[in-house]
């Protein structure tokens, strides 16, 4: 253990990003996205809700790419929220850059985020609906047509 912190020590450098590290809460570390075709179709869209109805995942939309977004705690973060095996990480988590790291970004400013089908459904709701202009009231309902009953 005490051997590995040197390494980081040593692997952090110096200035803001030694300080994120040893801050770093392994936010990275706790999830991945995967990229999805774009939903077109209701069929597409089902298929969404059935990612959704699965425990751990949230599907959000980033610069109009959609993406399946897996909660899942990668195997190799210690306790201490450090990799435990920094010098043989994978090529996607060396590709991480310290101004893009999760401490510190803030919001993802996702474009769309759906954590539930509820979230889905409330959005493509909001699609169906006509957008009327501003100010002018919306149309009469159609009433229906009672039949009369009989006694």
């Amino acid at each position: 253990m005490r051997t590995r912190r040197k390494q980081h020590a040593r692997l952090e450098g110096n200035g803001p990003a030694k300080i994120l590290c040893r801050q770093c809460a392994g936010l990275c570390c706790r999830y991945f996205a995967l990229p999805i075709d774009t939903p077109k179709t209701r069929a597409d869209f089902d298929d969404v809700r059935w990612y959704l109805a699965h425990e751990g995942i949230s599907v959000f939309v980033e610069d109009g790419d959609w993406y399946l977004n897996i909660a899942a705690r990668c195997r190799f973060l210690d306790p201490d929220n450090r990799c435990g095996i920094y010098p043989r990480r994978p090529r996607i988590c060396r590709g991480y850059e310290h101004d893009a790291c999760d401490f510190h970004s803030g919001d993802y400013g996702y474009e769309l985020h759906f954590t539930c089908l509820e979230d889905l459904d409330d959005h493509l709701a909001r699609r169906r609906r006509p957008k009327r202009p501003r100010g002018k009231p919306a149309p009469p309902r159609p009433q229906k047509k009672r039949t009369p009953t009989r006694t």
